[in-house]
């Protein structure tokens, strides 16, 4: 897995790399903004491509400066724009800037009043601020912000968006940041790419490793990770010549209620494609039918109600329960639960409704089974936990409450953030819009329960099955496109992403 520092730490790592690899400060700007040049070279490779690249006074403009130049000796048409909102330079932003005042002319902005109009074929590079923006912009900066966002221009942000705080919320300015459709991200990824307020800021993003030092970054403290394949290599063990269906475990899903009974089928094809030995399906009579048709390959047991669940089975044959997709809030169905969470010995999985029952009843998160996995979307989790000022605080929260209940908390969306009981959290890096339809939880749902019932642990069952999760939905959005995919095709997908993770 990939370490997220804030802000400290990456200057501390780019102070450490230098003095130890060693590197001079100008030499790695150069190697930093070299490997930029080239992921923006592969992606414009015509060299009539126009280039409007629009620099501070700092480091970043320093970057800036340095694609400038490669651009233009590479033949690009290209316009710099240096924007003097500061008279001093940092030093390898001057070194870069009269470097490249040999080769090209650089039109310097010192107030409002001298502003360029911006060529509408320009692709425009943001170099301005980068991460060691403090404070929300304004003057100079903020009306060189406010033109590049009023152009129709595609924008390429180096390292972050200017104007956006790397490790807290830029939410009280969101309309004084840089809305750029791609963001290259320096060295290591920033936590700010992956909250949902800013989604409008940093477009699609992709990390630049610069070659930080390894000894560093192993040894810096953080809680934060974005998980990677090479991450879940070995959570899954080769299967054995002799196993057998009991070998890999018990999965038991209760679930289902009148005009729901989707919900339970959805959970229990995704749990047959977790690779768990049995599958049962506890709901209500008048959903037998349909899911025995729909999954004839699991195992059904019937509660006495025709249209909710109301019991809860004999749970010793099961190695792993979930309960919620679509279960409905009956009074019946709330009693079930908590004789459930009651009652079991090891970890649950509980989504949906599961979720919403408990959000009425709070005291009863305190005696959830040891790494029981909760996966809620932020409408849940807001009911189970409160609402939070912004999704930094909502992350702290989840990571917080995972620690106190001594849980898995899924907060399922762009970047799924795993919290763990150990006050963790880890990112995921799979998944796409087209999944944002109704059943694709219970998917997940069905999945973690199977990796679970697998004796996988809890926290790597999370991991992993968000990730299978994500990755079975990328591709169905490139077979069927995002708008088209549904949640039964992230199920049928699920092999394609397992042949992918497990070779």
């Amino acid at each position: 897995m990939i370490k997220i520092l804030n802000t400290q730490q990456l200057r501390e790592a780019d102070q450490f790399t230098i003095a130890n690899e060693p590197v001079s400060s100008g030499a790695l700007m150069e190697r930093a903004a070299g490997l930029c040049f080239e992921w923006i070279k592969e992606r414009f490779p015509d060299t009539k491509q126009n280039f409007s690249v629009w620099v501070g006074t700092g480091n970043n403009g320093g970057d800036g400066l340095v694609i400038a130049r490669m651009l233009h000796d590479s033949g690009y048409p290209v316009e710099i724009f240096l924007i003097k909102f500061s008279d001093k330079l940092s030093k390898d932003c001057k070194l870069n800037l009269d470097r490249l005042k040999r080769k090209v002319a650089v039109q310097e902005i010192c107030a409002e009043d001298e502003m360029p109009l911006i060529n509408n074929q320009s692709v425009i590079i943001d170099a301005l601020l980068g991460t060691g923006t403090a404070r929300a912009p304004e003057g100079l900066v903020l009306k060189v912000i406010e033109q590049i966002n009023g152009s129709e221009n595609q924008i390429i942000a180096i390292d972050l968006p200017s104007g956006l705080f790397a490790d807290s919320s830029s939410q009280s300015h969101a309309g004084k940041i840089v809305q750029a459709n791609i963001t290259l991200t320096i060295g290591m990824p920033k936590l700010a790419l992956f909250m949902p307020e800013n989604g409008s800021c940093g477009g699609e993003w992709h990390l630049i490793p610069i070659g930080l030092s390894e000894e560093f970054i192993s040894s810096a403290e953080t809680n934060l990770f974005f998980s990677t394949f090479s991450a879940l290599q070995g959570i899954v063990k080769p299967r054995s010549v002799f196993s057998h269906k009991g070998s890999f475990g018990h999965s038991l899903i209760i679930a289902g209620s009148k005009g729901k009974t989707g919900a339970a089928v959805l959970a229990t094809r995704a749990n047959l494609r977790s690779g768990c030995g049995l599958t049962t399906i506890h709901c209500p009579a008048d959903s037998l039918n349909i899911i025995q048709t729909s999954a004839p390959e699991a195992m059904a047991s019937v509660d006495s109600e025709k249209d909710f669940v109301s019991t809860v089975p004999d749970l010793s044959p099961f190695s792993a329960v979930a309960f919620g997709p679509g279960c409905g809030q009956n009074k019946a169905t709330a009693s079930a639960l908590k004789l459930l969470i009651q009652n079991s010995k090891i970890p649950l999985v509980i989504d949906a409704d599961g979720l919403n029952i408990i959000a009425e009843n709070k005291t009863w998160l305190a005696f959830l089974p040891q790494n029981s996995i909760l996966t809620p979307h932020p409408g849940e989790f807001k009911r189970l936990f409160g609402d939070y000022s912004d999704d930094f605080a909502r992350l702290q929260g989840a990571m917080k409450a995972a620690v106190k209940f001594r849980c898995i908390i899924v907060l399922k969306g762009a970047y799924t953030a795993i919290a763990s009981p150990t006050g963790q959290a880890i990112f995921n890096p799979t998944g796409n819009p087209g999944m944002a339809k109704g059943g694709s939880g219970d998917v997940l749902t069905g999945l973690l329960t199977g990796l679970l019932a697998r004796g996988i642990p809890a926290l790597q069952a999370a991991i992993l099955g968000v990730f299978l999760h994500g990755l079975a939905g990328d591709y169905a959005a490139r077979s069927l496109t995002q708008e088209s995919m549904t949640s039964a095709d992230l199920i049928d997908f699920l092999p394609k992403a397992w042949a992918t993770v497990v070779q």
